[in-house]
């Protein structure tokens, strides 16, 4: 079975209080699918990805990665295959410099140094960070940390990527390099998002949450142009 397969079987996910954050959720994602994870806050979209990236355990269910089932067992391969991106870029860069920064993962794959650095350039490159090499990540902008954040997760050669919330805060041309970017990529992409013309410009596939659960599953045209669906669910 493809690696690029997303799955999730009846995966559910309580706050160690008892409150309900995802529940039941089933679905599967194939290659090439752009799928955004839309609701209103509170809905359980970015819970949704913690658990499809390894970083929470469910209390029910199970999601899997091609044929691998997402546990703490293994979650380091998990990580070889799929790329997340956090809502605050923050989360993410913590050394020095944007070289060292987008170099970590690959560097802790045990790489030749030469191929960590020609992966760290094409990485830069993409998301138009090459100038930025030398910079610290705290003196970056919004803008500039998000496509940072962005060329950490694609240096590792992700077969999956799940964003949170990529195009918040980016200025009108950061965020139509997101949108490039988010078309060029060809394999699986999940994307919780508020941004509803983002939706429209890059996804084939739309979940709609609420209150935890998949309210509604089906193309943007359907999803997006359902007026009753979108005021129940808050969006």
């Amino acid at each position: 079975m493809s690696h690029h397969l997303v799955e999730a079987r009846g995966l559910s996910y309580h706050y160690p209080d008892g409150t309900p954050a995802v529940r039941e959720a089933s679905f599967r994602f194939t290659h090439g699918e752009c799928v955004a994870l839309v609701g209103a806050n509170g809905a359980g979209k970015s819970t949704l990805l913690l658990l499809l990236e390894g970083l929470l355990a469910p209390s029910a269910g199970e999601a899997r990665i091609g044929d691998v089932p997402v546990t703490a067992a293994t979650r380091a391969q998990v990580h070889r295959t799929v790329g997340f991106v956090f809502q605050d870029a923050d989360d993410q860069l913590f050394l020095p410099t944007v070289r060292e920064d987008v170099a970590f993962g690959p560097a802790n794959l045990g790489l030749p140094p030469a191929e960590i650095e020609a992966r760290v350039d094409e990485a830069r490159a993409t998301v138009g960070a090459a100038h930025l090499a030398g910079r610290a990540p705290w003196r970056l902008s919004g803008g500039e940390k998000r496509a940072v954040a962005i060329a950490g997760v694609l240096a590792m050669l992700p077969s999956v990527l799940l964003l949170d919330e990529p195009s918040a805060g980016l200025d009108p041309a950061a965020r139509r390099r997101l949108v490039a970017l988010l078309k060029a990529f060809t394999h699986t992409r999940v994307i919780a998002t508020h941004d509803l013309e983002l939706v429209r410009e890059v996804c084939t596939r739309v979940l709609v949450m609420h209150g935890g659960r998949v309210e509604a599953d089906g193309s943007p045209a359907a999803i997006l142009g359902d007026a009753a669906l979108l005021e129940r669910c808050g969006l």
